[in-house]
């Protein structure tokens, strides 16, 4: 702030924005580092994707495999996806959710 009520000094919140740009940028790439996983069928498929969603790997027990139901094995997969990106999801939330608020208090930033 510039002495006497004037207002906020410009570099100053542009530094500001520059580093949570910076953070940002640094918690995304965490994300697309981390892996999380989420499973269905108590166990029976397993799928992992990555903190940014991106499917990883997909691990089917036997067990899950019959060849008279494969409706059955297609809603295991889908249900273990869904239940990964949601876990996903909420590291993006504890990774991102601090920065995206911090970049929102920010006047004349579109966030």
């Amino acid at each position: 702030m510039i002495p006497g009520g004037g207002q906020p000094n410009m570099q100053q919140l542009l530094q500001q924005a520059q580093k949570m740009q910076q953070d940002l940028a640094l918690a995304q790439e965490e994300l697309a580092a981390t892996e999380v996983g989420g499973q269905a069928g108590g166990g029976l498929v397993k799928a992992t994707v990555t903190g940014s969603g991106e499917l990883r790997s997909l691990a089917i027990d036997p067990k899950a495999v019959d060849p008279e139901d494969t409706e059955t094995l297609a809603d295991l997969i889908v249900a273990a996806v869904q239940a990964a990106n949601e876990n996903a999801q909420q590291l993006q939330q504890e990774k991102l959710g601090p920065l995206a608020q911090g970049l929102g208090g920010m006047p004349g930033l579109p966030f």
